[in-house]
């Protein structure tokens, strides 16, 4: 998978441009709320979705697996520390955190990779802590398309392979996180409007 990535961001570079997505925002006013200080965001990417928190207040940690997206995060003056490797590898730290959020990862995951990677995310977070995850939705043009290879999960090109969710498979594998809400949510292309939404599910965990 790090190959991929990599030559996808050398590729497109800053392909979805520097604005956040909206389910950033709308996790921003969340976090504010309920008074998240940090967070740790796994799959940072080149981070335009970190400066939304750093205006606002909150300390942010990142995990990136493609050393491409690290250097321009770096090349955009994003001040935060970011750790090179793969969620797969997590913890990097022994850090607890007050909130994580996860945009548009975990169905980039196979099940056992999920199961070890919600886990390990719940392990990080305080007691009470949140955790937030958008996710792509069965209602997704692509699904069902290319190579099946497992239950809703399809190599939809090669070396591109994605799960996708419904909430009944968001209840199954977060249930026991102190999961509380499931939102489906249409995601704009801010950097190419003229091309659809991408029909995700954002859901919220607390820990108990």
């Amino acid at each position: 998978m790090t190959e991929f990535w990599e030559a996808s961001f050398v590729e497109h570079q800053t392909m979805w441009g520097y604005e956040p997505s909206d389910s950033a925002v709308l996790i921003k006013d969340f976090f504010l709320e309920k008074k998240v200080k940090d967070i740790l965001i796994p799959g940072i990417g080149y981070g335009r979705n970190a400066k939304i928190f750093l205006d606002n207040g909150i300390q942010v940690t990142g995990i990136e697996i493609s050393k491409t997206a690290i250097d321009l995060a770096k090349e955009a003056g994003l001040p935060i520390p970011i750790f090179h490797g793969s969620v797969a590898e997590m913890p990097f730290d022994n850090k607890r955190y007050d909130g994580i959020y996860c945009y548009a990862l975990i169905h980039l995951l196979n099940r056992k990779e999920r199961e070890k990677f919600i886990k390990d995310c719940c392990n990080q977070l305080k007691p009470g802590g949140y955790m937030v995850f958008t996710t792509i939705s069965k209602d997704a043009p692509m699904y069902g398309k290319g190579k099946r290879l497992d239950k809703d999960y399809y190599e939809i090109m090669e070396g591109l392979k994605m799960f996708f969710y419904d909430a009944e498979s968001i209840r199954q594998e977060f249930g026991h996180y102190g999961l509380f809400e499931i939102t489906e949510m249409a995601e704009p292309n801010k950097h190419a409007p003229n091309k659809p939404s991408f029909p995700f599910l954002m859901l919220k965990c607390q820990k108990r």
